[in-house]
């Protein structure tokens, strides 16, 4: 039988991630639509989706990409769209993590894989995360644009992004939650303009 401890810290981790929902509602979620768009337009003109991110954020940064390489929704059928993972594998993050240091794990591989009209998505509960601050660097030199799925209050990776979306909390295990929420929401969008446009 669960103690009441147990179950009031179950409850109130609903709560709190209810309420970390709310506040994102709240403060407005226009830039997922253009987050969308900018995906769209880059997937229409040859480009791609680039993803990264840490953890638990490169396990969402994974689910996302295959929301649009397979499929998201099961009773849509359309055709697949481009998107990668830069984490890539265990040997490409390894080698990378020996020759260049692991704070160079997303921006080496974007280096190779990359195009001018692509867009990379680096997901960073801090906003602080070495590595997708220098993917973001790379990209910026590589005329990549840069969308930011962050937390805290952004910084410093939201100078470096042309769209973010910003989870209004410190709490890493709620952000998380708002992220692939906000994702499966751009991933839908962009499903929805592909469809409309006859593209399935």
């Amino acid at each position: 039988m669960h103690s009441n401890n147990s179950l009031n810290l179950a409850i109130n981790s609903f709560k709190e991630s209810i309420k970390v929902k709310e506040d994102v509602i709240n403060q407005g979620l226009d830039v997922l639509v253009k987050m969308a768009g900018m995906i769209a337009h880059s997937i229409e003109n040859g480009g791609k989706l680039l993803l990264c991110g840490n953890g638990g954020s490169a396990a969402d940064a994974q689910h996302l990409a295959a929301e649009l390489l397979v499929r998201l929704r099961s009773h849509v059928n359309r055709q697949s769209l481009p998107a990668i993972f830069l984490g890539m594998d265990m040997s490409t993050i390894t080698a990378c993590g020996n020759d260049y240091g692991f704070d160079e794990i997303f921006a080496r591989p974007l280096e190779g894989l990359g195009r001018e009209g692509d867009v990379l998505l680096g997901i960073t509960t801090s906003g602080k995360s070495p590595n997708v601050l220098s993917a973001f660097h790379k990209a910026r030199q590589m005329g990549i644009e840069t969308l930011g799925f962050l937390g805290c209050k952004g910084s410093p990776a939201l100078e470096l992004c042309d769209q973010a979306f910003v989870v209004p909390s410190n709490n890493t295990a709620r952000i998380q939650e708002s992220h692939i929420t906000a994702g499966h929401v751009v991933m839908e969008l962009v499903e929805e303009i592909f469809l409309k446009k006859g593209k399935q």
